[in-house]
């Protein structure tokens, strides 16, 4: 029974904003795990969504205690409020207040900013308010601390070092994928040996987080032997692969076995007994001849096309043009120029997006049908857009996105199909360390609101445990910010930074989940906003030219890492200074 009763409108205006700020992790962050697999269509949108739920909660019900305490107990001084412990649940209330407040006017406008920075500011900026700055922890203090390993300063080392790292381990990965599988001759034979080490390597990388003290369990392994479990996991899950993916990727990409489907995985080597594939009925492009186009040429026909430049549209070999389109059965066209021929894009294979929501039933609004499409619509709405296509689109924040694409280099397709089911588990990996770190934003200062409501004493640190109730309310707002308003988010990180592929997008999700495992186990608070960013400024650089990248757009969402913190410091400070130094009733000075 909660002791401080006098305080209920506190706890529940802190359960309203927790939620909220847990609702635009869900909305802002999780485009940092299925960005690019949506982008590089490896997975549908509403796919990604069904995922992300799974492993997000997953992961913060599971492993997401351990940073919570970080937040909520190592930043402000909690000895300072011992006197009155109401003080600093007021405090972590502005502060999550704050923190929501910012990241829906963010989230509003679509730019990917950093959930930690916010609640950071949040914390730090109630702190000083109350207790003035000497009471912020900016460097740790005590017996096992050092100076930059704890306190706020780990944080601010964290945010420099997390984009670097990430953009260093990514850049490592599709090197090797680039020069081992991409450039070499028969690069889907290479491919073949490649993915299944990757996933032994995913596989590890989940099992490290799990097993390195993560989360709200006991493991029973000494030292010794964590590190024998972990690679134990790993290769058991690639030989996994070997006698069940494998053998179908093989019937499906090497032999053209139009007629398997996903389901037939589970038949492992018994696939490679089936007989010769017979033709594909559907196969339109069988017989046709294929004339190469560089991306840039392909970009020039395009606008050309566009403006009306027949000429320069029929050199450059339009790609929307086809076999047949010529006035002459030669392939020649009026002009004499040879005729386009159509070449196959990616486009090709896109499957058409459908929407769930019909229009607008007719009657009045508080009909039965009409009803029932608002409940629809609030929750399908968000899944319903056609994220892919949204990215293409010009904007003042990501600019001319096809002449950034242009620019970088293509690979065999075949090639990059083999790495998309790769994709989506290192997708799922980042988005399992995602929901087990970042969910501490929201709950770690609820946590702390809701111990001082029910106990009267302050938390203390290391020794209460988050409650589960807690951990489970924060992923579930999590995941339903993910459903209602995730696209808006994931359109910018996608596309729109630079060209996506299975290939490319599975360096940069490993790249970022392997830096946000390291952070997780030293209990820091890293921003995954930067890690996936840090990860695809690298991840592009190496595929082409400097102008592969979007340098627009990372210049504005760097420029939301830097006001993030201060402006949501603001926001909670003055929360906070002006409720304790407000007059009262009955005030005689």
């Amino acid at each position: 029974m909660a002791v401080l009763h006098q305080f209920d409108y506190l706890f529940a205006i802190g359960t309203i904003f927790a939620g909220l700020d847990a609702w635009n992790i869900g909305a802002n962050d999780v485009a940092n795990s299925w960005a690019t697999s949506v982008a590089s269509q490896s997975v549908t949108y509403l796919q990604a969504m069904v995922l992300a739920s799974i492993m997000e909660f997953a992961g913060s019900v599971g492993v997401g205690a351990r940073v919570a305490d970080t937040i909520r107990t190592k930043i402000v001084d909690t000895s300072l409020f011992k006197d009155d412990p109401a003080l600093l649940m007021l405090g972590m209330v502005c502060a999550v207040t704050a923190s929501s407040i910012y990241l829906t006017m963010a989230t509003k406008i679509g730019l990917p900013v950093s959930t930690t920075h916010s609640i950071m500011g949040g914390v730090i900026g109630m702190g000083v308010a109350a207790v003035g700055a000497d009471g912020v922890q900016w460097v740790g203090k005590g017996p096992g601390t050092g100076a930059i390993n704890s306190g706020v300063v780990q944080v601010f080392l964290a945010w420099i070092i997390a984009p670097g790292l990430s953009a260093i381990f990514a850049s490592i990965i599709f090197l090797i994928t680039k020069y081992g599988v991409m450039l070499r001759k028969n690069p889907v034979w290479k491919a073949f040996i490649y993915v299944p080490v990757y996933f032994g390597l995913a596989a590890a990388l989940l099992t490290m987080l799990l097993l390195w003290k993560g989360g709200n369990y006991e493991v029973k392994l000494t030292d010794s032997q964590l590190p024998g479990v972990i690679v134990a996991v790993g290769v058991g899950f690639a030989l996994l692969m070997c006698v069940t993916l494998m053998p179908w990727l093989y019937r499906v990409v090497m032999l053209d076995d139009w007629q398997l489907r996903w389901y037939h995985i589970p038949l492992g080597l018994l696939l490679l007994r089936r007989g010769p594939v017979p033709e594909n009925p559907d196969d339109e492009y069988e017989d046709e001849p294929v004339q190469e186009i560089s991306p840039k040429d392909e970009l020039a026909a395009t606008k050309a096309a566009q403006r009306g430049d027949v000429e320069i549209s029929a050199a450059g070999a339009l790609p929307e043009k086809t076999v047949g389109a010529a006035d002459s059965t030669d392939g020649a066209s009026g002009n004499g120029a040879a005729a386009p021929v159509r070449r196959k894009k990616p486009s090709d294979f896109r499957k058409p997006h459908k929407k769930m929501l019909k229009g607008r039933p007719e009657g009045k609004w508080y009909s039965l049908p009409v009803v029932w499409y608002g409940i629809k619509w609030a929750f399908l709405h968000g899944i319903d857009q056609d994220v892919v296509n949204l990215a293409g689109q010009k904007s003042a924040l990501a600019g001319d996105v096809e002449e950034i694409h242009a620019h970088a280099a293509r690979y065999d397709n075949k090639a990059e199909y083999m790495y998309s089911f790769l994709q989506v588990m290192t997708a799922a990996t980042a988005s399992f360390t995602h929901g087990a770190n970042d969910i501490a934003n929201a709950i770690g200062p609820y946590a702390t609101v809701f111990e001082i409501w029910n106990s009267g004493v302050l938390p203390e640190s290391g020794k209460a445990a988050v409650p589960t109730w807690i951990l489970c309310f924060g992923a579930a707002m999590l995941v339903l910010g993910i459903w209602t308003y995730g696209y808006n988010i994931m359109r910018n990180l996608g596309n729109r930074l630079t060209l996506q592929s299975p290939s490319r997008g599975f360096s940069m999700e490993l790249g970022s989940a392997i830096t946000v495992i390291l952070a997780t186990r030293l209990k820091l608070p890293v921003s995954t906003t930067q890690c996936i960013t840090g990860a695809t400024v690298g991840v592009g650089l190496c595929s082409g030219t400097w102008r592969t990248v979007n340098w627009r757009m990372v210049g504005w969402i760097y420029f939301g890492w830097f006001i993030t913190l201060p402006v949501a410091g603001i926001i909670s400070g003055c929360l906070m200074g002006i409720i304790i130094n407000a007059p009262r009733w009955g005030y005689s000075g």
